[in-house]
């Protein structure tokens, strides 16, 4: 069982939990040989759902927990009070190397909280931000930061652009990345007081590669590899394109169901049109991870469905076994 990557899952998160986090959490340990998963969160609940299931018992380990950090709480005081909670259990077996990563659909503002606290930052690091993968026409691009530091100020994006880079080569492979900035124009001098602070040290940074200015409609055709931006307005974007993506889907439905001729279209096309739109679903992508921790934090909806939690989890095997860590706090020394 040596040099397994190990995940602490808060069994307890997200709207269907515990069903859809023990349910990702077997079909992880089955689709990889590289993992063991403790499911963190009531004993018995999780047990009770793990007894639906045959898997290898000694990759998946339950470690209980009696409490549960509920969405509306406000987090930092959470983080003080539920010391027995499955959010805070879980992340202090990363604080104490008893786990390699943490992956929630619980509580953001938790979450957040307590990978700034318990996991704590990387030496050099001030802000760590979340960054998740966004489809694009070209692939996917990393969206930086997406919910961590709404307050960002313009050397934090240059960090984000830098940690962004890193990801981007060693998890998606990508050579020399390019970096963009939100704004709301492709010249140099539009853009709010952070974005013109920000944009001349990012034009002079020789850690990235940087191409200036993107606009929200470019992002989707692929606009540039890594969208930096402060927390409120990748929030927003992130949102929109969930949104935007649903109701998509739900008017191409309505479409092809609207009359014989186009049931008969959508028959031909059904097979090809789920390749496509498989492309566009944010379950494929896993969760957000945080950059710039000492361990990993995961951050994944809180509407995750089994397969989002199965990917998520599964996205810290290749994040830990490439050193993701170790290589920003090179990249930022």
């Amino acid at each position: 069982m040596s040099g397994l990557v190990r995940v602490a899952v808060d069994a307890m998160g997200g709207d269907n939990a515990p069903f859809v986090t023990v349910k990702g959490a077997v079909d992880a340990i089955k689709e990889s040989d590289s993992l063991k998963v403790f499911l963190v969160g009531k004993k018995d609940a999780v047990e009770s759902e793990l007894s639906k299931y045959d898997y290898d018992k000694e990759k998946i380990e339950v470690v209980d927990a009696t409490e549960v950090i509920e969405m509306a709480e406000p987090p930092v005081m959470a983080i003080r009070k539920k010391k027995d909670s499955s959010i805070v259990k879980a992340m202090y077996m990363v604080n104490h190397g008893e786990a390699d990563a943490y992956v929630s659909a619980g509580s953001t503002g938790a979450t957040l909280v307590g990978g700034q606290v318990i996991v704590g930052r990387l030496k050099g690091v001030d802000r760590a931000p979340l960054a998740p993968l966004i489809p694009t026409e070209k692939g996917n691009s990393l969206l930086i930061d997406c919910g961590a530091n709404v307050d960002a100020r313009a050397n934090h994006l240059v960090q984000f652009a830098k940690m962004g880079t890193v990801y981007m080569e060693n998890i998606m492979g990508v050579k020399n990345p390019t970096v963009g900035i939100v704004n709301i124009g492709a010249e140099e001098e539009k853009g709010n007081a952070l974005v013109k602070e920000a944009f001349p040290l990012l034009k002079n940074c020789p850690d990235i590669n940087f191409i200036g200015s993107v606009e929200a409609r470019d992002i989707p055709a692929g606009g540039a590899d890594i969208i930096v931006c402060e927390a409120f307005t990748g929030n927003v974007i992130l949102k929109m394109y969930e949104g935007v993506a649903k109701s998509l889907v739900h008017v191409i439905k309505k479409g092809l169901m609207a009359n014989l001729k186009t049931k008969i279209g959508a028959l031909l096309i059904k097979n090809d049109l789920k390749k496509t739109l498989a492309g566009y679903s944010l379950d494929s992508y896993g969760g957000a991870p945080m950059l710039g921790l000492k361990g990993l934090v995961v951050k994944t909806h809180g509407s995750a469905n089994e397969i989002e939690v199965k990917n998520s989890i599964l996205q810290c095997v290749t994040f830990t076994e490439m050193k993701i860590s170790e290589k920003i706090s090179e990249k930022l020394s």
